[in-house]
């Protein structure tokens, strides 16, 4: 009868990492190119009290066995990395990835992250950088004069400056895939770092390979579905009381046996 204590238990821990998950899901509902995590859950080891196929005698084998399951225990959290709706801003520094890539930045510490965040600015010497001040990976330097900033889809940037007819190409940008982005070590922030899970990162121009093509003047929008988050919410809700009622009922049990009188 204890056994039922300790697999409620762990359903209480496991609901609970469930409703954390979809918590943090609903409050990054608005973050820029946010992608969703789910929890994966798998079942404990099993009590074999009698082994299926065990011989009954020298003729006949058992049919069934009794397997007893311990409880339930968490064996990921996976990000989904599906794309979210475009949102257009205007701003010719903000970019999209339509397709699988990331952005590359250097982290004060020399590092490289990976973002699918394109909100980028302009900092005071002329760098285009993350939000956050890191710069992009290959650097690209924007000229004070500039009067017009141009992006193409395949990530060539083009300045018109004052005093020129033509514009002026400032650089190009380029964009990382991985062939497992769900084995990225998350940093926070919208940033990512490689793992030997993800795989080492392939960089190629937009529009080659798998890393899709740039859209000037838009940003990726978190591809979390409050709906289906809500509806995962109140059914481990329910999770959670189901388990924690398997507990009452058991600990009555066990005061029932505790009032027993010869």
């Amino acid at each position: 009868m204890i056994r039922s204590l300790y697999t409620a238990a762990s359903g209480m821990n496991a609901q609970q990492l469930l409703v954390d998950t979809i918590s943090n899901n609903i409050a990054n509902a608005n973050t820029n190119s946010f992608k969703e995590d789910r929890v994966e859950f798998a079942d404990l080891l099993y009590q074999i009290i009698k082994d299926p196929d065990a011989k009954v005698d020298s003729r006949a084998r058992n049919i069934l066995g009794i397997q007893i399951g311990l409880g339930v225990k968490t064996v990921a959290t996976k990000k989904n990395f599906k794309a979210g709706s475009p949102q257009e801003t205007g701003n010719p520094t903000d970019l999209m990835i339509n397709g699988s890539g990331f952005f590359q930045v250097e982290l004060p510490n020399g590092k490289i992250a990976y973002t699918r965040n394109g909100n980028f600015n302009i900092s005071a010497d002329g760098y285009l950088t993350t939000a956050d001040g890191y710069k992009i990976e290959p650097e690209i330097i924007i000229p004070e004069d500039a009067e017009q900033i141009t992006i193409t889809s395949d990530g060539y940037v083009l300045v018109k400056v004052a005093g020129e007819e033509e514009p002026e190409e400032v650089g190009r940008i380029e964009l990382a895939y991985f062939i497992n982005p769900a084995g990225l070590k998350n940093l926070g922030g919208g940033y990512y770092e490689e793992t030997v899970a993800s795989g080492e990162p392939k960089v190629e121009y937009p529009g080659e390979e798998l890393t899709g093509q740039l859209m000037q003047g838009y940003l990726e929008a978190s591809n979390v579905n409050v709906i289906d988050q809500m509806v995962s919410l109140i059914t481990a809700q329910r999770g959670y009381e189901m388990n924690s009622k398997s507990i009452q009922v058991t600990e009555d049990m066990l005061a029932l046996i505790a009032q027993l009188k010869r």
